[in-house]
């Protein structure tokens, strides 16, 4: 680290859980943040303010007016933009000593794996099944942990996956939704709506579990769920467990 960034990450090396090596740690990360929106966003601020060295960010859609209430990162002047071109310009200003990767793209079966291989560990907050499914199988197969986050109206839940850990005791998301629920028990918050301060809670929750993760540091959540209810200002972790007949982690299903 050269002075400027000493002084940069200066709270984090005071920290003697984190210190210079720690910070080191961060600096030489590869992380991937798919979905840029209300969860991404905050994901994507904390991330690279705390200096992972690179991060990339795959979305494959523009910016719009109705965006602006949760996703931080976005400005007004970007609307009609592609959400990872701006983004890219956000951690640019914010800090310069990070790599941006954009992938402008909709992740699903046909691209997942190409594009996690490179990367240390993929955050996720996208709003469809398909690519969470796809994620979490790609995420499986190349042995990449999974941080999962999504919200709905005025709550959240949080998850790290690493089911290759200890096949058969750590879940997948696939052991959470086993299937795609029916379009009409689906939260949509196109539809619904949803508070944007809900989003920057659980955002910024998962990205301080990719933090521990890289560095790792205190409690995984992996085979625990945390929900979140702003409304009642609570929080509650409960066990998931593993499903023995996941298709997607279960070692008898995989052979």
């Amino acid at each position: 680290m050269d002075q400027s960034q000493r002084e940069r990450y200066a709270r984090h090396i005071l920290l003697r859980e984190v210190g210079g090596q720690g910070q080191q740690k961060l600096m030489g990360a590869c992380v991937l943040i798919v979905g840029a929106g209300g969860l991404g966003a905050p994901m994507l601020q904390y991330l690279a303010a705390a200096g992972v060295g690179t991060v990339g960010l795959a979305d494959d859609d523009k910016v719009a007016l109705s965006n602006l209430q949760r996703q931080v990162v976005f400005h007004t002047d970007d609307v009609g933009r592609a959400k990872t071109e701006a983004a890219k310009e956000f951690v640019a200003r914010l800090n310069p000593h990070v790599t941006i990767n954009d992938h402008p793209v909709r992740i699903d079966e046909s691209n997942a794996a190409e594009i996690i291989a490179g990367y240390d560990l993929v955050a996720e907050g996208v709003d469809n099944f398909k690519t969470r499914y796809a994620l979490n199988r790609a995420c499986i197969d190349l042995g990449k942990p999974l941080v999962s986050a999504a919200v709905g109206r005025f709550e959240g839940q949080l998850s790290t996956f690493k089911p290759f850990e200890k096949p058969g005791v750590y879940p997948c998301y696939r052991c959470l939704v086993p299937e795609e629920p029916p379009r009409d028990a689906q939260v949509n918050c196109a539809e619904e709506g949803v508070m944007g301060a809900v989003t920057g809670v659980m955002g910024t929750l998962a990205a301080m579990e990719v933090i521990k993760e890289i560095l790792g540091l205190g409690d995984s959540l992996t085979g625990r769920l945390m929900l979140y209810d702003g409304l009642a200002a609570s929080f509650r972790t409960i066990a998931l467990p593993a499903d023995p007949n996941c298709p997607d982690c279960s070692p008898s299903r995989r052979g």
